[in-house]
């Protein structure tokens, strides 16, 4: 067993980064700020493996999260000297230079820290025979047993490339309390755990629907899982801390970028249709019952490639007949480019209104994006034809966007490889090299029947409202489709919302939607339904198919949405 903690029943885990480019100064909050065994950190996401893979394309020794080199340079004396680990994805696309530029540090500073590293997701060199294509980057979601191998052999620091979210959780969680591979249901609590605190502030407060209800949101605490022996755990966070953690923010977290009840990784699919959440004191969350189940068989593949080339113009509309100047600029815009690239978009965001107090608040936005595989038709090509309308179109012409050549975009797509193919390595601080065996016990992923509804709340007097006026919402991106987990906090208002709540009436809520695949899925444990839209976010969120590209408020935009509430569902 590890030694992670002198605690044999309970690993105290804190995160401090949940994307590249989180708050800098976070590692060391959580260092300082009170006891921990393990602090981990996410700097990974669709978009940022292919910032990854841009920098490896001008120098192969980068492709990892330069900003983490520079926290460790700050903390790694003081993370040695408290006894904590550290455990992160910052390797990116080059987990072997990470692992080398750390001893590096840790040599300048006169430390002697011990670092491992897990490697074998990347497989852009072996895409073609694996039937992925010709991607920048092909990276396999990879578990959490590299990470408790290297954590076993004494590691102070492990880096990794692509592992799942929660896996540099799990990880340190199965390493202290000597987790077996088939021990799913305590995995399933580890992986839920792990996905409430690896989105950092998230789970503290952030992006809080009701966050008006919190009484310190000026800078709020990065989370803390105490993880128990049986995978049951308490959120939490140190003392003295902004934000807060009470049920709705844990499951504000939870619903963030979830598909179904069943939650698939590659050491166990956790089923979030049995998690229960209870209040544990002040700032604490019990999260209990999470059942587990075997993996799938496959692994999912991150892949990346350049679309091509991408430029955009914005005009702006002032005053009266909207309409007709939007139509005219775009009338006169298309006529006069030499030609017409492969994409040309139009949006008009209505964002004026009759009679205004200021020119801002009377004027809309007309946005012309443009993609082609040439960057030349993109380019001032585009742009400067965009420019010549100004003396020469509707009155008021103006543009809130300079002429310029525009840039690539990038296309995400999942793949999907048989875990047998994908090697998983973990490279032990001693240099020497174990392969991890992927799941011997495996179970195809199905879509869980919808369960039981309750009694529909009996007919009475309603107000037409927003649904935010009861419900909470988070959404989120997952390649192209968009998630939004909606849910409330009483079992009468549970009783409309499932009722209410279906998909044809979220269609008519989002008409962005109206004309998409959308599934619902049923959890009763959270009184809550999660939404997924199929193919709103066009090829993923470097592709840029709408203003909000990752869907970040797509759930607040739902919850401002008016419909007949009960009234005595109402505050």
């Amino acid at each position: 067993m590890s030694t992670l903690s002198a605690d044999p029943e309970v690993l105290r885990v804190g995160n401090c980064s949940g994307f590249y480019g989180d708050r800098f100064g976070a590692m060391r909050e959580m260092l300082e700020g009170g006891h921990l065994d393990v602090l981990t950190g996410d700097y990974l996401a669709e978009l940022t493996m292919l910032i990854l893979g841009r920098d490896r394309m001008k120098d192969p020794s980068l492709g990892y999260a330069k900003t983490f080199v520079k926290q460790i340079e700050d903390c790694l004396g003081l993370a040695l000297e408290r006894n904590v680990q550290i455990v992160t994805n910052a390797g990116g696309l080059n987990p072997a230079g990470l692992a080398e530029k750390l001893r590096k540090v840790a040599a300048d500073l006169g430390l002697d820290a011990k670092i491992g590293h897990v490697e074998g997701d990347d497989l852009v060199a072996r895409a073609g025979e694996l039937g992925l294509g010709a991607p920048l980057t092909a990276n396999a979601y990879l578990g959490a047993w590299g990470i408790a191998e290297c954590l076993n052999a004494g590691a102070d620091i492990v880096v990794t490339g692509r592992v799942t979210d929660a896996s540099v959780i799990v990880g340190p969680a199965a390493a202290h309390f000597g987790w077996g591979r088939t021990d799913y249901d305590a995995l399933a609590g580890a992986v839920v755990a792990g996905h409430v605190i690896e989105c950092s502030t998230q789970a503290t407060g952030g992006n809080f629907a009701f966050f008006t209800e919190l009484a310190d949101l000026g800078r709020p605490g990065f989370p803390i899982a105490e993880i128990r022996r049986d995978g049951s755990s308490v959120i939490t966070k140190h003392d003295g801390t902004g934000g807060a953690v009470t049920v709705d923010t844990v499951e504000a977290q939870l619903m963030y970028e979830i598909q179904g009840a069943r939650y698939a990784g590659p050491d166990v699919t956790a089923r979030l249709d049995s998690i229960r959440l209870a209040a544990d004191g002040p700032d604490r969350v019990l999260i209990s019952g999470v059942v587990g189940e075997a993996p799938p068989a496959q692994l999912k593949v991150s892949l990346n490639t350049l679309g091509g080339f991408r430029n955009e113009m914005e005009f702006i509309l002032t005053g009266l007949d909207i309409e007709a100047k939007a139509a005219l600029a775009q009338r006169q815009l298309e006529s006069w480019l030499p030609t017409k690239p492969a994409e040309l978009d139009w949006t008009l965001a209505r964002l004026d209104r009759p009679d205004a107090d200021t020119e801002e608040q009377a004027s809309a936005l007309l946005r012309c994006v443009v993609r082609d595989p040439d960057p030349n038709k993109v380019g001032r090509a585009f742009s400067n034809v965009a420019v010549e309308l100004a003396l020469a179109s509707y009155p008021g012409c103006s543009f809130t966007t300079l002429p310029g050549n525009g840039g690539p975009y990038g296309v995400y797509t999942p793949g999907y490889v048989e875990a047998t193919e994908v090697p998983h390595v973990a490279v032990l601080p001693d240099g020497s090299r174990v392969d991890v065996a992927p799941s011997a016990d495996t179970l195809r992923l199905a879509e869980v029947d919808e369960p039981a509804l309750p009694e529909p709340l009996s007919a009475g007097e309603t107000r037409r409202a927003p649904l935010g006026a009861v419900a909470l919402a988070r959404s989120g991106d997952k390649g192209g489709n968009a998630n939004v987990g909606v849910w409330v906090r009483t079992d009468a208002q549970w009783r409309w919302l499932v009722h209410t709540l279906t998909v044809a009436r979220v269609k008519e809520l989002l008409p962005e939607a109206a004309a998409l695949t959308v599934t619902r899925h049923v959890l009763p444990n959270l009184r809550a339904v999660n939404f997924i839209i199929e193919g709103l976010l066009g090829q993923g969120v470097a592709y840029q198919a709408r203003f909000d590209p990752q869907a970040k408020g797509l759930g607040e935009w739902l919850r401002s949405r008016h419909l007949d509430i009960p009234l005595e569902l109402l505050p």
